[in-house]
C-alpha cells in the first residue's frame, strides 16, 4: 500500500531544513518560558547574597575616612604614618585575594550559599578588631580579615546569582553585586560625614548580619545540587525560585543535562580544548585589566585624594558625591544591560556604568560550570592581587611624582579594554548559561548561527 504523503504543519522557508525549523520553535518556546516566569522569590534570593557585596564595599573604602582621622590621633599606638597608611590601604586586597583563592575550594565544596554564609565569620571578627583597635597592628589584621570576606563574597555571589538566574533576569540581577558595593560604599562615605572610625567599625557588622539571617531561608543553586547528585534538593529549589504554578520541568531538564554533560572536574588535557581555556582567558585578563584601571586605589584614598588637590569642597563631602554618582551609574547599567546588551555598555562607559558591575557578571557566564567554582576563585585571585599592587604603590608614588603619573597610566589602561571587549568579550544578552557554552565549543561567531547549521 502506498503511502500518502502529507504536507508540514509548518511551511519551510527556502533553503530551509525541518530541523532548522524545529530548533527554530524549540527558541521561540524558550523565550516564551523565560518570559512567563515569575520573578518575585528570585529578587528576593539574590538581595539576600548581595547583602555580602554592600559590606564589601563598606569594607573596601573604609580607609578612606580613617586614614586622615588617625594621621591625627592622639594614642600613639593608633597613629598613621605614610608607611603604615599605604599598609592599610592596601592589606584588604591581600586578604581578598586569599579569600578568593579559599573560594576555590569553598565553593565545590561547602556550595555557594554556604559559602557566602561563610564569609560573614571572617567579617565580624575584622570589623570587632578594628572598632577595639588600640595598636596599629589590630587594624591591619582586621582589614586583612574583612578583606578575606570580601574575596569569598565577591567570588561566590555571582557565580551563585549567575545560576539561580534565567535569561530573561541575569543581566539586571548580575549587575546586583556591583549595586550594591557601590551602595556599601556610599554608605561609608556618608556615614563617615557624622560618625566616628570606630562607629564606623559597628556599623560594618549590620549588613553582614542580615545577610546570614536572609540566607538561612534562601535555596541553594540547582545548578549546584544536581552536580553533587541531590536531585530532589534541586527540583525543590527550582521550584521555590520559579513558582510552583510555571512548568520548570523543561528548565529542570536542560540544567541536568548541561550539568550530567560535566559532571568532572576539569583535567589537564581538558585546559587545551577551546570552550575551556578561551572563557577562562577571557575571564582572568577581565578581572586583570579591571583592575589595572585604577579604580581600587582611588576609592581606598578618595579623601586623600581630594586633600592633595584644590576642590572647592570638604574631601569628605567630595567623597559622597563621587559615592553618589557611582551609584547612579551602575543603576543604569542595571537597568539597560539586558537591552543594549554587555559589549555596547563596555565600550561606552567608564568604570561603574560598565567594566565594574559587567565583568563580574560575565565572569558567572562566561565560565563552563565544570570549572566555574574553581575559576571565579583563581579570578578573584588575580584581582586581588593586582590590586594590591597598585593600592601599596599609590601613596608613595603620588608623594614622588604627583597625581599625574598614576592616572596617565590608568588612561592608557583604558584604551587597551576598548580593544579588549572589541575583539575577545563576546555578547551574551539573552542566552542561556547552556547556549553560552555552546558558543565556545562550537567557535561559532554568533550563536543563532550554532543552531541553524546542521546540514
Amino acid at each position: 500500500m502506498e503511502a500518502t504523503v502529507h504536507e508540514p504543519l509548518l511551511r519551510r522557508e527556502p533553503g530551509e531544513d525541518y530541523e532548522a525549523v524545529g530548533q527554530r520553535d524549540a527558541r521561540q518556546l524558550e523565550k516564551d518560558y523565560y518570559r512567563s516566569l515569575p520573578s518575585r522569590r528570585l529578587f528576593l534570593a539574590a538581595l539576600a547574597a548581595v547583602l555580602g557585596n554592600f559590606g564589601f564595599g563598606f569594607a573596601l573604602v573604609y580607609p578612606s575616612p580613617v586614614i586622615p582621622a588617625l594621621q591625627k590621633a592622639q594614642l600613639p599606638g593608633l597613629q598613621l604614618t605614610g608607611h603604615a597608611a599605604s599598609w592599610f590601604g592596601s592589606i584588604f586586597t591581600l586578604g581578598a585575594a586569599a579569600g578568593g583563592l579559599g573560594t576555590m575550594y569553598f565553593n565545590d565544596r561547602l556550595g555557594r550559599k554556604l559559602s557566602i554564609m561563610f564569609s560573614a565569620i571572617p567579617s565580624v571578627l575584622g570589623y570587632l578588631l578594628m572598632g577595639s583597635a588600640q595598636e596599629v597592628w589590630m587594624l591591619l589584621v582586621g582589614r586583612l580579615l574583612t578583606g578575606f570576606a570580601g574575596g569569598v563574597t565577591s567570588a561566590s555571589i555571582p557565580v551563585y546569582i549567575s545560576e539561580i538566574s534565567h535569561p530573561g533576569v541575569r543581566g539586571a540581577l548580575g549587575s546586583c553585586p556591583q549595586i550594591m558595593a557601590v551602595l556599601g560604599a556610599l554608605a561609608l562615605y556618608a556615614l563617615g560625614l557624622v560618625f566616628n572610625w570606630r562607629w564606623l567599625a559597628v556599623a560594618g557588622e549590620v549588613p553582614v548580619l542580615l545577610m546570614v539571617i536572609l540566607l538561612c531561608f534562601m535555596p541553594e543553586s540547582p545548578r549546584f545540587l544536581i552536580s553533587q547528585g541531590k536531585e530532589e534538593e534541586a527540583l525543590s529549589a527550582l521550584a521555590w525560585l520559579r513558582g510552583q504554578e510555571v512548568n520548570y520541568w523543561w528548565e529542570y531538564e536542560q540544567i541536568k543535562d548541561s550539568v550530567q554533560e560535566q559532571s568532572q572536574t576539569v583535567t589537564w588535557a581538558e585546559l587545551r580544548t577551546p570552550y575551556i581555556y578561551k572563557p577562562v582567558a577571557i575571564t582572568l585578563l577581565m578581572r586583570f585589566l579591571q583592575q589595572l584601571c585604577g579604580v581600587t586605589p582611588i576609592l581606598v584614598y578618595l579623601q586623600v585624594i581630594f586633600d592633595s588637590t584644590k576642590v572647592i569642597l570638604a574631601s569628605e563631602y567630595d567623597a559622597v558625591l563621587v559615592g553618589a554618582v557611582r551609584l547612579v551609574s551602575v543603576v543604569f547599567a542595571a537597568s539597560s544591560m539586558d537591552r543594549a546588551g554587555r559589549k555596547i555598555l563596555l565600550y561606552a562607559s567608564g568604570y561603574a556604568m560598565g567594566w565594574g558591575p559587567i565583568t563580574w557578571l560575565l565572569m558567572g557566564e562566561v565560565l563552563p560550570l565544570k570549572a566555574r567554582g574553581v575559576v571565579s576563585g583563581l579570578c578573584v585571585l588575580v584581582s586581588w592581587l593586582t590590586a594590591f599592587a597598585l593600592t601599596k604603590a599609590f601613596l608613595p608614588v603620588k608623594e614622588s611624582f604627583g597625581l599625574e603619573v598614576p592616572f596617565f597610566f590608568f588612561s592608557i589602561i583604558c584604551v587597551t579594554n576598548l580593544i579588549f571587549t572589541k575583539w575577545l568579550i563576546p555578547e551574551t544578552k539573552g542566552r542561556s548559561l547552556e547556549r553560552i557554552e555552546s558558543y565556545f565549543r562550537t567557535g561559532r561567531k554568533s550563536f543563532l548561527e550554532s543552531f541553524r547549521r546542521h546540514r
